[in-house]
């Protein structure tokens, strides 16, 4: 045992050794001394099940436990502010965390978590915790020669977490004893031969990592993060306890690393005590937000996205945060994102992204529908073609939806590399289909528009088209589905503001079940809308090209035309 870790393991004066600071933190949430949201409480409800079991293979070291948390407060020190130079305090939150990451492992000693995610709100200190968790992975976790990284899709981004552990270093004598602080990266050589440096996704280095520690921070900043994510994960696999340590608020970019990330701890965390449910023994997450978009306003909730408010984070900065958002709309998008974890679209979207998520799931089989409106949103190149068939089933108030995408099959690649978008695994997934050559074949459309009727059973009396749509495009719907079919729909704000209103409310209210399909997520998150001095809206895209919208123009272009026959509609099903 080196002389830093033997030191790291005694107990502070009148501190008990190895408290048990996830029992602590469950008594507290008990009793309601601390607020705290669903999946917080399940994370814990779970790991407190743990504590006096091994009988998925690892148990609770208390030791273990406290090694991190005593190293991070007997070692780290603050480097700027008021309380630059003092020594970090972990709060009771952030010890049970470490202690749940750090405590448990298998009967050889090996931790049993190898990717931890910490979703909070911003000002909660997550950077400065991941900066003092590299640190151990670099001298206190007795790994010889560790490999840490500090990463991100962007340089400077991927230098915050590292510059502010190169500041700690610099702050406590015991650290800079055994740690060089050199331009690029932070060595210990001569103690232990680790090593801990920041890298992007445009670094030439990445390959042939082997890596023991892995720091990924404000992933929802991320654009085609994912290869970055996958580079450092596989880095890790020659270690017997590596970590993947993310830290992270919400933001805006949608079907990227976030929302990976996001989604599977959301289902590993429905997974607990559910053994149907998603299992990984190897992910923890820790997910601080509000139970719902609404919380916002309530003093009483702040404190879910926030647990660090009063102590790390000022309280009457946020109050007055909230206060200006409520006299000002405009910043109530950027404000709940930021400081309370609810995902969000760009300011300048139709609808938020609690308002238009919607995991529900249907069986076709179960429903039995007997007719459906049809939606297409053509294009001939750059764009998605989309296809959307809505349709009700007796005494059921909700809508149901099937969509089909397309893109040219000598265009894939070109559309992966230059908008960023995995198009090819949407392909793969079965939600995008190819066309062949250059060009969208409209003969592709009609025919998944046959497929649903003769396949599925769905008869398709109306399909509503952009009356700027191709003539032939029209001629074969006719030919196919008869003269009553195709029905256009102008794409103007006299025609589309009162389906939009209505389409947005349906959405909100959850009332538009579409399979959770991620193509239409994506494109109705990339939906704003242009608005006249009257109030009237039509849709149109985000500020970035390469946002498409139109999965959602299709379906607001079938829920137009049904909204036309509805009372026609409801007397056939």
């Amino acid at each position: 045992m080196t002389a830093l870790t033997a030191l790291s393991r005694a107990a502070r004066p009148n501190e008990t050794p190895f408290a048990d600071p996830i029992r602590a933190y469950w008594a507290a949430i008990e009793r309601g001394d601390v607020v705290v949201g669903d999946k917080i409480r399940r994370t814990y409800a779970h790991l407190v099940s743990k504590l006096d079991t091994d009988a998925d293979g690892y148990h609770y070291s208390p030791a273990r436990a406290w090694h991190v948390i005593d190293f991070i407060e007997r070692y780290c020190h603050h480097s700027k502010g008021k309380v630059g130079g003092q020594p970090v305090r972990l709060e009771l939150w952030e010890k049970a965390m470490l202690a749940a990451i750090f405590g448990f492992v298998d009967m050889d000693g090996n931790r049993q978590y190898r990717e931890a995610l910490l979703i909070v709100g911003k000002k909660n200190g997550k950077s400065l915790l991941a900066s003092a968790v590299g640190l151990y992975l670099m001298i206190g976790d007795g790994e010889p020669g560790p490999e840490v990284y500090a990463v991100a899709t962007k340089r400077d981004q991927a230098k915050i977490i590292w510059q502010e552990a190169k500041r700690m270093v610099r702050k406590s004598p015991a650290l800079l004893k055994r740690i060089k602080t050199l331009t690029h990266e932070l060595t210990s050589e001569a103690f232990n031969d680790g090593v801990f440096k920041p890298l992007a996704s445009d670094s030439d280095t990445l390959d042939g990592l082997n890596v023991h520690g892995v720091l990924m921070d404000e992933i929802h900043q991320w654009k085609d993060g994912r290869a970055l994510y996958n580079i450092m994960a596989d880095g890790t696999t020659a270690r017997e306890q590596p970590l993947v340590f993310i830290t992270s608020t919400a933001g805006t970019v949608r079907e990227d690393i976030y929302d990976d990330r996001y989604e599977y701890a959301a289902r590993i965390i429905n997974g607990y005590g559910d053994p149907e449910g998603a299992h990984d023994p190897h992910f923890i997450a820790f997910v601080y937000e509000l139970d719902a978009r609404r919380e916002w306003t309530d003093p009483a909730c702040w404190a879910k996205a926030n647990p660090g408010l009063g102590t790390i984070k000022n309280r009457q900065q946020l109050a007055d945060k909230v206060a200006r958002a409520q006299a000002n709309p405009k910043e109530v998008k950027n404000l709940v994102c930021k400081e309370f974890n609810i995902r969000e679209t760009t300011t300048e979207a139709w609808l938020t992204f609690e308002e238009l998520n919607n995991t529900a799931c249907y069986d076709l089989a179960e429903l039995r529908p007997r007719y459906g409106v049809g939606g297409v949103d053509l294009s001939a190149t750059t764009d998605l073609t989309a296809a959307a068939v809505i349709f009700q089933v007796p005494n059921d108030p909700h809508y149901y939806v099937r969509m089909m995408f397309w893109l040219p099959e000598a265009l894939l690649e070109q559309r992966v590399n230059e908008d960023k978008i995995r198009y090819d695994l949407w392909v793969d997934e079965g939600y995008v289909r190819l066309c062949q050559g250059n060009k969208i074949n409209y003969h592709d459309v009609v025919q998944w528009f046959v497929e649903v009727q003769e396949q599925e059973d769905i008869y398709l009396p109306w399909i509503g088209y952009d009356s700027w749509s191709a003539t032939y495009f029209v001629d074969e719907l006719t030919d196919t589905f008869g003269p009553s079919c195709p029905e256009p729909v102008i794409q103007g704000k006299k025609t589309l503001s009162a389906p939009m209103h209505a389409l947005g409310a349906d959405l909100a209210a959850k009332l538009v079940i579409y399979n959770n399909n991620p193509v239409l997520k994506w494109c109705l998150a990339n939906t704003s809308y242009d608005e006249d001095k009257n109030g009237n809206w039509q849709p149109c895209k985000s500020t970035k090209p390469t946002r498409r919208i139109d999965g959602a123009a299709a379906l607001l272009d079938a829920y137009t035309v049904l909204g036309r026959h509805l009372e026609e509609y409801q007397s056939m099903i």
